[in-house]
């Protein structure tokens, strides 16, 4: 019984820190983009009217 407990355990915290990491890189992903989504506003900003 416990080798069943220790395998769940053991798979349980390999697909949480394969969650986490992909968390991260969709954090940066979307930091980046709104980024370059400013910067672009910001150089365009000239030609905008409102």
């Amino acid at each position: 019984m416990e080798e069943k407990a220790y395998k769940v355990m053991g798979i349980t915290g390999g697909l949480n820190i394969t969650l986490g990491i992909l968390a991260i890189v969709a954090g940066v992903a979307g930091g980046v983009l709104l980024i370059v989504g400013g910067g672009r506003l910001l150089a365009a900003k000239s030609k905008l009217l409102f």
